[in-house]
């Protein structure tokens, strides 16, 4: 199909100022820029004078992790609100390479059982998933925990002999066209890798040009040594690290300035964020240190064992029960949106007793929403020059009820309290969710309005920068199916 898009406002993502043109798409290559009037086309598009930016790109996205991927491979959400690429696999959880053909290291989000695997490698999945036909572009990194347990069971203990095997199958895999590394050590399965283990993985991933993420050890009272501990696994490996989710928690804003100090002086090192106070944690995340071990049946062991039940109720006491919302529990949707606070009411039981029970009914595997983040210093945040702009949220499943705004909503947000806000003028706003993650990253033909780039892109109205139209490969979203690419990465 051709299609014509008259008199918009080019912000073309270079960081340069918006220039008025027409933009002539045939296929799904931009295949000219200018004054076009004339051209006959299949279909035209008044822009009015609005402006037009590439197809932004969610640079740590779970829609892999929920499975939504697979369950509503349409992603309508994310399209809605002008994303037109995903990154996932990040936190050490992704969908490939499967050594035994099993999604254990996805278990505290959804239900593995959920889909049918008929892959192992990082070639069958994507091969997997073009026939699946999802609505966006989607690339993944590759998740170290995916692999550690695969080759270890549950065990926590440094590697040994499965260090070369787990090297040889990273490589495998960045050679079938993974974007990098990534790594959970906040999560149980992450938590017994070292630093030189790390090490390791990171130099197989800097001979393929990729990039690693990681996911803290601590993001609250010891955020600073994990910080340092990542500069330290990365010095000199010339490998582009991003540590997600990286947000100011209430009750420990000083160490994260301190961290985020540091950030911004060590070469190389960058971080994602997103626009809202509130985190989406796995429901286990919420016991004490001392009882997260091992994996989820040892957990919940802990939780329906009567003595060690009173120990860990005696170490929530003091949780804030009305600020945790109970955000997905695979088939138990009745406790979704209920907070803390309420089952507690509801029972006649204290919050501690009330989230015991969330935790043994669910048997742990739920989600919460948890508003702990201090919301002025995070819109600081979202500024500095390291920040990458995400939206850390999975696709919405249909029916589904408990959807967390920043699934629908995280990049018109972060443009109304940036650019709407004065803090940062369009062009700047768009370069940070347009070129910047694609250079990062190695997505190539996108990220840019030019001649010969895939046509991902959105229209965003004058007044209040929110998308009227997205266009994914060429075709109008709203108007017929989109089709996204399987995204390789090459070096």
């Amino acid at each position: 199909m051709s299609l014509l898009i008259k008199g918009v406002q080019i912000v073309d993502g270079s960081g340069g100022e918006p220039y008025k043109a027409d933009v002539l798409v045939q296929k799904n290559i931009i295949s000219a820029i200018g004054n076009l009037k004339g051209k006959d086309t299949e279909r035209v598009i008044d822009g009015l004078g609005h402006y037009m930016t590439p197809g932004f790109i969610d640079v740590h996205n779970n829609a892999d992790h929920y499975l939504s991927l697979f369950n509503n491979p349409a992603q309508n959400n994310f399209i809605k609100q002008g994303i037109t690429t995903i990154i996932g696999g990040h936190c050490g959880a992704s969908l490939a390479p499967l050594l035994y053909g099993e999604l254990s290291s996805i278990r505290k989000w959804a239900d593995p059982h959920d889909i049918n695997v008929n892959w192992h490698t990082l070639r069958e999945f994507l091969d997997t998933l073009k026939k699946v036909s999802i609505g966006l572009n989607f690339g993944t990194l590759v998740g170290h925990s995916t692999i550690r347990r695969a080759l270890v069971g549950e065990r926590s203990r440094l590697l040994q002999r499965e260090l070369d095997v787990f090297k040889g199958v990273l490589e495998r895999a960045m050679n079938e066209g993974a974007f990098g590394f990534s790594s959970g050590l906040g999560y149980v399965h992450g938590k017994s890798a070292s630093k030189n283990e790390l090490r390791e993985f990171i130099d197989i991933v800097g001979k393929f040009g990729g990039i690693y993420s990681v996911h803290l050890r601590d993001e609250g009272k010891n955020i600073v040594e994990s910080v340092k501990e990542i500069a330290g696994a990365i010095k000199g490996s010339g490998v582009p690290t991003l540590i997600s989710h990286f947000r100011p928690i209430k009750g420990y804003e000083k160490e994260f300035k301190e961290a985020l100090q540091y950030i911004i002086e060590t070469e190389g090192l960058y971080f994602d964020i997103y626009p809202y106070d509130v985190s989406v944690r796995p429901l286990y995340t919420l016991l004490p240190e001392w009882a997260q071990v091992e994996n989820i049946e040892a957990m919940l062991e802990r939780v329906r064992n009567r003595k060690t039940a009173e120990l860990v109720e005696k170490d929530l006491v003091g949780l804030p029960a009305d600020d945790i919302v109970i955000g997905g529990v695979p088939h138990h949707e009745y406790l979704v949106g209920k907070t803390v606070g309420d089952v507690a009411r509801n029972l006649g039981v204290s919050p501690e007793r009330a989230l015991l029970y969330i935790m043994d009914v669910t048997s742990l595997r739920a989600v919460v929403f948890y508003k702990d983040v201090n919301d002025d210093l995070l819109k600081e945040v979202l500024l500095n020059d390291k920040a990458f702009i995400a939206s850390h949220s999975k696709g919405v499943m249909l029916g589904e009820y408990m959807v967390h705004e920043r699934s629908l909503g995280s990049f018109p947000k972060y443009l109304d309290l940036v650019v709407s806000g004065g803090k940062l003028p369009l062009e700047d706003a768009v370069m940070r969710i347009t070129s910047k993650p694609a250079e990062f990253f190695g997505v190539r033909g996108r990220g840019v309005i030019k001649e010969g780039n895939v046509a991902d892109l959105v229209i965003l109205d004058k007044s209040d920068y929110k998308p009227k139209d997205v266009i994914v490969g060429g075709k109008v979203f709203g108007e017929e199916p989109t089709r996204g690419d399987v995204l390789y990465h090459k070096s």
